[in-house]
């Protein structure tokens, strides 16, 4: 199986090198990397075009968000022409290897302060091709803080996702999502005009069209970074950064036709509940307890839940999934 990688890069040149470096390490070798450089003003590139490894390739654009540079890795993979001197056309691409002209059977979008476990693309390979059927494979990823302690989510979903995707994300990002070409090919890339969500949308398009597999590997095949500055650690308390990721995908007008007005109505009312949990989790994470536990009230006033009302419990000890971020350096 032929495995293209898309890293977005914007500012990430202390971290980058791990993302490479866990690709060059990977057993599974039928890979190619596009890492796009989205206006970075560190040395990112540079780092980039360090590497002379011929599965990899760096483009450098003007920055235009996170989405736009992973169409543009998209794009790369299936019409980049071969050669050291042809950029595609309105970009400056550093050429730190060709692609090859054969299109690829799968693409996983990895972002640019993680990596990946070496036998991450091999697993991952290995479950999308035992099932035909499933338009996506994922495994289980690990968060990593500063102390460097890992500590390890939850088995990934599997099957029919669509509906429990319309209520939260259940990726953390595309890193331990392995994805044929051509589902993405068929619903299009991701929306340049979502700041945060973007990824969350995508997949309710993907799940549109099929259900997921997931390795029955209990070890992760992604490491994610928590560090300072990342997007869920600056928007995931913000109420209205939700918004336009919810109103996207639901004028989804082939998501009225699949499931109807009246449930799909329901779903986004157990969406709204569920981004009240997250809201208040993530402020006890930071301290500030009695917003957050009002936000986790409302919550389970809107979608009840004994589950959570014991939860609720664990805020006043800042323990369990309220315990305090430890953000890696």
């Amino acid at each position: 199986m032929r495995i293209a990688v898309v890293i977005p890069a914007f500012n990430v040149a202390p971290w980058l090198c791990g993302a490479i470096l866990s690709l060059l390490d990977q057993t599974h070798p039928d890979w190619s990397v596009v890492i796009v450089d989205d206006g970075s003003t560190d040395t990112t590139a540079e780092v980039a075009a360090s590497y002379l490894d011929p599965r990899i390739t760096l483009i450098r654009q003007d920055n235009a968000g996170v989405s736009a540079a992973r169409n543009r890795g998209i794009e790369a993979h299936c019409a980049l022409p071969a050669g050291p001197d042809r950029p595609f056309p309105g970009h400056d691409v550093i050429e730190a290897s060709r692609i090859a002209p054969e299109k690829p059977d799968a693409f996983l979008f990895l972002d640019a302060d993680d990596w990946l476990a070496p036998d991450a693309l091999a697993l991952l390979a290995e479950a999308l091709e035992s099932a035909p059927r499933a338009i996506a494979a994922c495994g289980r990823y690990a968060r990593i803080g500063a102390s460097g302690l890992a500590r390890l989510a939850a088995p990934p979903p599997q099957g029919r996702l669509l509906e429990r995707l319309l209520i939260r994300n259940l990726f953390v990002n595309g890193g331990h999502l392995l994805i044929r070409r051509e589902a993405i090919e068929a619903v299009g890339g991701f929306r340049p005009d979502l700041s945060y969500g973007e990824d969350w949308e995508f997949w309710t398009r993907l799940a549109l069209r099929g259900e997921f597999v997931a390795l029955p590997s209990p070890a992760p095949v992604l490491f994610v970074r928590e560090r300072p500055g990342s997007a869920y650690l600056r928007m995931a308390t913000d109420p209205a950064a939700y918004q336009p990721a919810m109103e996207a995908i639901h004028r989804n007008a082939a998501l009225v036709e699949h499931l109807g007005a009246a449930r799909l109505g329901y779903l986004r009312h157990r969406a709204e509940a569920e981004i009240a949990w997250t809201i208040g989790r993530e402020l006890i994470r930071r301290g500030q307890n009695r917003d957050g536990r009002r936000w986790l009230s409302h919550s389970v006033r809107s979608a009840p839940s004994l589950k959570r009302l014991g939860l609720i419990g664990l805020s006043w000890l800042r323990t369990g999934p309220f315990r305090p971020h430890q953000a890696a350096a």
